[in-house]
């Protein structure tokens, strides 16, 4: 895990690309938005998250693979007892994911949130 050092030390033009990447590049945008706007709120598991949001098990496990494997999210637990959490990563830059997720045409056109 990073520390708070590391984390601030990231260069910001990287992340925001990483989150272009991420949140609007795709058609999973919308859904990585989704749930990112959730575990903002609250941890939350696999299933929790795909009931809440209307999407399948499978899905939320794909969006929840892409997030961590780009250190957007953290998992404490193991198997079905699995809680994800924002990474230090994205909680320390969630002005930066709102800028995104607000720009991004995929998710405008697509979705109606509210990211405050």
């Amino acid at each position: 895990m990073e520390t708070k050092e590391e984390i601030e030390s990231k260069d910001p033009k990287q992340i925001k690309m990483l989150f272009w990447s991420v949140f609007a590049g795709s058609k999973g945008c919308i859904n990585r938005v989704k749930v990112v706007l959730k575990l903002k709120h609250t941890p939350l598991n696999t299933n929790q998250l795909s009931e809440l949001l209307g999407l399948d098990y499978k899905v939320i496990e794909r969006h929840l693979e892409v997030l961590e494997k780009n250190n957007l999210v953290t998992k404490v637990g193991i198997k079905y007892s699995i809680t994800y959490f924002l990474s230090p990563l994205l909680e320390s830059n969630l002005n930066l994911f709102d800028e995104v997720a607000s720009k991004s045409k995929n998710c405008k056109d697509n979705l109606q949130i509210n990211l405050n």
